[in-house]
């Protein structure tokens, strides 16, 4: 089977599946492919800054999700000892310090918009397998399998690969873009709770034997827990016992004894999260442009992912679609503007290292 279109991008994640949108939205033809079979996954990144907002508010993609059920977190509070020891609120005329959405309401809202547009074809349960260059070394499309009932192959022949599909990019591997890896000395272990009654839409944080440990209020009335650890020390945690671990986590935050005993019961309820930074120093390459994780790879800390991919997709798009209208065939356009995107990437990496190096330092009045 072999199908040909203006953008081929691999990965349905917020910023691949914006950035289709937005091409579509123009008439250059996309096919979007999703190695998964349905757009609902768990433990994304799914906070959405000012900036995020922003974009989806710019797009007229906001009260869509919104429909589909978000939640503003009204506050921020560091917590010490059962008690808030500070806490921040939003100023005038901010209504929230951040808004929680449901990755699955997110990639639907979008992805709905999309199916309306004849520009736009999405593929589900479609894995690429490799790249096709052309004899001047140039990317020209995908070769892909489909894993459903037909289990066919396919050629998805176009002249720009966008790579947004995540950490583990077959697109980046495939193109060889090197990739840095930093370590940043954690891992993080994520558990899904409810939360209890009467429980206020906020992110609050605790310093729990010299660890982080945050809850993310979630729409839908679930609460995240993450928890900093060290880097590589689950397989030792698992061999200790659980109900130590879990008392220094009561005692961090007492109002989530009864939903935390009923729902976290072994260490099989944590889901771990590999925590690293990636950079690559290019993003373009003979016909292939990355995206979000796949070029630049965040840390949960400030929980800049989604926000960083979808302000990706949202310059990539106009990007794109001035050099299809420039006739730029080489797209050299993107390349020439990366340099300023990439500042920016490493200007959020940066503060990144710092919030996590210096956390701590927001508990030192309980300490003196």
């Amino acid at each position: 089977m072999m199908v040909k279109s203006d953008v081929c991008i691999v990965g349905s994640g917020p910023g691949g599946a914006l950035l289709a949108y937005l091409l579509a939205k123009q008439d250059i033809s996309v096919v979007l492919l999703e190695r998964h079979s349905e757009v609902s996954r768990e433990f994304r990144g799914e906070f959405l800054n000012d900036e995020g907002e922003g974009i989806l508010k710019k797009h007229g993609l906001f009260n869509s999700v919104e429909k589909l059920g978000l939640l503003r977190m009204e506050q921020i509070e560091y917590w010490h000892d059962g008690q808030i020891l500070k806490s921040i609120i939003p100023e005038w005329p901010v209504d929230h310090v951040g808004i929680h959405v449901p990755q699955n309401h997110l990639l639907k809202a979008i992805l709905n918009e999309a199916e309306k547009l004849d520009s736009f074809q999405l593929m589900m349960n479609t894995r690429v397998t490799d790249l096709m260059q052309n004899e001047m070394g140039r990317f020209t499309g995908v070769k892909a399998r489909n894993d459903g009932n037909d289990g066919n192959d396919l050629e998805v022949q176009s002249p720009l690969i966008i790579g947004a599909d995540g950490r583990f990019s077959i697109v980046r591997k495939k193109a060889g873009i090197p990739v840095e890896i930093k370590d940043h000395g954690y891992d993080l272990l994520w558990a899904k709770i409810p939360a209890p009654e009467g429980w206020m839409p906020s992110i609050k944080m605790a310093l729990v034997n010299g660890s982080q440990v945050a809850l993310f209020t979630q729409a839908g009335g679930f609460i995240q827990i993450g928890w900093n650890i060290e880097h590589g020390s689950f397989p030792y945690l698992r061999k200790q016992h659980f109900e130590p671990f879990i008392e220094d986590l009561l005692l961090a935050f007492p109002e989530l004894k009864k939903v935390v005993c009923e729902n976290i019961r072994s260490w099989q309820d944590f889901i771990l999260l590999d925590v690293y930074s990636s950079y690559c120093e290019t993003w373009t390459k003979d016909g292939v442009a990355l995206l979000g994780d796949a070029a630049h790879t965040m840390t949960p800390t400030g929980a800049f992912g989604l926000n960083c991919a979808m302000k990706d997709a949202d310059i990539l798009a106009e990007l794109i679609s001035g050099c299809i209208l420039q006739g730029d065939t080489g797209f050299l356009g993107l390349k020439m503007a990366e340099p300023k995107r990439k500042a920016e990437i490493e200007r959020l990496q940066a503060i990144q290292v710092d919030k996590e190096m210096s956390f701590a330092s927001q508990f030192a009045a309980a300490y003196v």
